[in-house]
């Protein structure tokens, strides 16, 4: 199983590659989607899309799996990171790749073992299960990678009725 796993946001969209099979990593790619602080947003969001769509292409996923949204400060940061993540879900549903959405809370349990883990105790157990010299950066990118693995140990396809 190919797995895409995405942290949305409009500045920076972390993202990471994983083949998942028989209880094996291996990653196949990550990295991170930026735009310019000065770009007018709409064009922010095209880039976004456009650049998902090469990874898509690219590496074909199976299903690509997403944070779910938590915010409780900035509301303006909030409605342009959800714009951001419906271009990211059009992204994937316009190339028919099954999305699977995790919260925070779902993720830190599943790569760490326990839901209320610092981000520094996920990222080194995201350095550890796929055998990586150091964690990856920006933190984005290594956020996407634990949405990735929490997808690959939460996924049950006898549940899936898509």
């Amino acid at each position: 199983m190919i797995i895409l796993g995405i942290d949305p946001g409009y500045a920076i969209v972390g993202w990471g590659v994983l083949e998942y099979q028989g209880n094996r990593f291996r990653v196949l790619d990550y990295g991170a989607i930026t735009t310019d602080a000065s770009m007018e947003m709409y064009s922010r969001f095209l880039a976004i899309h456009q650049e998902l769509n090469a990874i898509i292409e690219r590496y074909k996923p199976d299903g690509m799996a997403i944070e779910e949204l938590f915010f409780n400060s900035n509301r303006t940061t909030a409605i342009n990171v959800a714009q951001a993540r419906g271009v990211l879900l059009l992204s994937a549903l316009n190339n028919n790749v099954p999305i699977f959405e995790y919260t925070p809370l779902q993720v830190k349990q599943a790569v760490a073992g326990y839901g209320r883990a610092e981000k520094q105790q996920v990222q080194q157990m995201i350095k550890m299960l796929l055998h990586l010299d150091s964690v990856p950066k920006p933190d984005d990118t290594a956020d996407a990678l634990a949405i990735a693995i929490c997808h690959a140990h939460s996924y049950n396809p006898k549940r899936d009725l898509r």
